[in-house]
């Protein structure tokens, strides 16, 4: 397919991926980096609550 025609058909909104080599695909800078955050209390309690409600830990909760 020719650059232009993928160019109209994306345009369009139409279903491109089937154009794509996505066997090569890669995401980049999806490396996870380590930081500390300060939450209130009542942040960290509601977080607790909800994480146990999902069955989850607090982290996973976070990291949604």
């Amino acid at each position: 397919m020719k650059a232009r025609n993928f160019d109209e058909k994306f345009d369009r909104g139409e279903d491109i991926t089937s154009e794509l080599d996505l066997s090569k695909a890669r995401r980049r800078n999806q490396e996870p980096k380590r930081i500390n955050v300060d939450f209130p209390t009542w942040m960290v309690e509601s977080l607790d609550r909800e994480a146990k409600r999902l069955g989850v830990t607090r982290q996973s909760i976070i990291k949604v």
